[in-house]
């Protein structure tokens, strides 16, 4: 009996696997019905509003649609969105980059303090954000009576709104970048040190390569954030037309006026931005997949 025993137990190893695979395995109907149910629910809710933005922006005619464009307005709201973009997504590129270089390669005593206010405005409604600057900048904040007495316009301003930017979107830069410093280690950058490599240059010429799809995937999120914020926004701009409204502030505004074709005019415009993110987004992902080791599994 001891000696049939082994063969059981390797006979019995053998067969588990395969009865993992049947347990995963669904029928073809069960499979179809799924992944029916996935694409009709992304049809109805993501594919149809879209066309029906780009739609009722086109609706009277692409002369109109390009009218509703280059409208002063328009092109103020455009060029304040692409503005605060660019700052914010600036700052939180140096600001990720720090972050997750020192919660990566360093211990220190505050680290997991760090990290969880580095997520916190994923936790914070956006508009406790603004309400936060306004507490800070208004004539009636912290700051306010100082900022007045010396004439610096913070709320109501172009500052503002990048601040409320800044404060919505830096954790995307610095989430990407820290679980993928994480994974690489250290150690190429040591070797790099004990070769004789400065900071600068190791940081250059080894870290920077190894992170550039990761970063650059994170840049572009951070950047679709920052186009699309309106709720820390709204609070912080004072909604002055021609000056410190924004794209998607611009779209309620237009709306609440029903003027409907113009509001869906930028609204296809943010969209249309939205898609080609949405591209960018695959190639980069793509990317990052290629430049990670292979697991274990």
């Amino acid at each position: 009996m001891t000696a049939s025993s082994p063969p059981r137990r390797a006979a019995s190893s053998q067969v588990r696997p395969a009865v993992r695979r049947d347990s995963c395995s669904e029928p073809v109907v069960v499979r179809w019905l799924i992944i029916g149910f996935a694409i009709s629910f992304l049809s109805i809710f993501v594919v149809l509003p879209l066309l029906l933005v780009f739609a009722e922006a086109l609706s009277k005619g692409f002369q109109f649609y390009l009218e509703a464009l280059n409208h002063p307005e328009a092109w103020a709201a455009i060029r304040l969105t692409l503005l605060t973009a660019a700052i914010s997504v600036g700052l939180n590129l140096v600001f990720g980059v720090i972050a997750a270089w020192a919660i990566a390669k360093f211990e220190f005593p505050g680290k997991t303090l760090l990290v969880t206010l580095i997520d916190l405005p994923f936790s914070v409604s956006p508009v406790i954000s603004g309400l936060v600057f306004v507490l800070l900048f208004g004539a009636q904040g912290f700051f306010g009576p100082w900022l007045m007495a010396h004439g610096i316009q913070i709320l109501f301003a172009v500052p503002a709104i990048v601040l409320a930017t800044t404060f919505v979107t830096f954790p995307f830069v610095a989430r990407e970048l820290i679980p993928l410093m994480q994974e690489q280690g250290a150690q190429e950058e040591e070797a790099a040190i004990s070769l004789g490599a400065t900071g600068w240059q190791t940081f250059w010429r080894v870290t920077l390569p190894n992170i550039r799809w990761g970063l650059l995937y994170g840049v572009l999120l951070c950047n679709a954030r920052a186009m699309g914020e309106f709720g820390a926004v709204s609070v912080v701009s004072g909604h002055i037309r021609g000056e410190t409204n924004t794209m998607p502030l611009l779209v309620e505004i237009l709306y609440n006026e029903y003027q409907l074709v113009a509001a869906f005019s930028i609204a296809s415009l943010l969209a249309l931005l939205a898609l080609v993110t949405l591209v960018v987004k695959t190639i980069l992902e793509s990317q990052i997949k290629e430049g990670r080791p292979p697991s274990d599994d």
